[in-house]
């Protein structure tokens, strides 16, 4: 996924960094976690990262001109903070012209530019639409979860799984095939061989 710095326009060189993906890797060798402290340790890590989109989000509105109050922010805020994000992504994502549009695996380079990728986006307004409410805003006005913001999330999706020759759909899980584990039982009768018909009577 990608890094992002904060929204700091007067100036770009002094800016924090904002981490959409939390996922770390170490070559330190460490025991085993139980599954309840694995647990306790993603939700830290989602807590900790939730912390930061936040404190980045107050930024952005402390430093937009006008300057913006939570409350009197729209989700046309929130697509403007989105559009800001992409000069930082890193996903490269193919024009119509390009040729590799539609490749998932180019060949060589190309002047395409970079972007923010669809699931980082989304995920970063999962975490900001639920700080929002964890602050004491109301789901109703949640800017987060404006339908705007909907739209804009799924044409980002569409358009770059066209571009990128992916597919953002989610794989349905098949279901293993279910042997059947018992048989119809035939009647006695149809198993036994057939009784010969009795003599009749005064018969030698």
């Amino acid at each position: 996924m990608d890094s992002l710095p904060d929204f700091n326009p007067s100036n770009a060189s002094n800016s924090l960094s904002i981490n959409i993906n939390t996922t770390t890797s170490s070559s330190n060798t460490v025991p085993a976690a139980s599954p309840s402290s694995a647990t306790s340790s993603t939700l830290s890590r989602y807590e900790n990262q939730k912390r930061r989109d936040w404190n980045t989000f107050g930024q952005y509105l402390r430093n937009h001109r006008p300057p913006l109050s939570l409350a009197r922010c729209s989700g046309a805020h929130v697509l403007e903070f989105l559009r800001y994000l992409d000069q930082f992504g890193k996903t490269k994502v193919h024009t119509q012209l390009c040729p590799f549009f539609g490749h998932p695996n180019p060949p060589a380079p190309c002047p395409c530019p970079l972007r923010q990728a669809w699931g980082s986006l989304d995920a970063l307004i999962g975490r900001l639409r639920a700080a929002f409410e964890e602050h004491g805003g109301k789901p109703e006005a949640n800017p987060f979860g404006a339908r705007a913001v909907r739209l804009y999330l799924r044409e980002v999706r569409d358009s770059q799984a066209k571009a990128r020759g992916i597919s953002y759909e989610k794989k349905k899980r098949k279901r293993p095939p279910q042997s059947s584990s018992t048989t119809s039982a035939l009647p006695v009768q149809a198993i036994l061989p057939p009784t010969p018909p009795s003599a009749p009577p005064g018969a030698s």
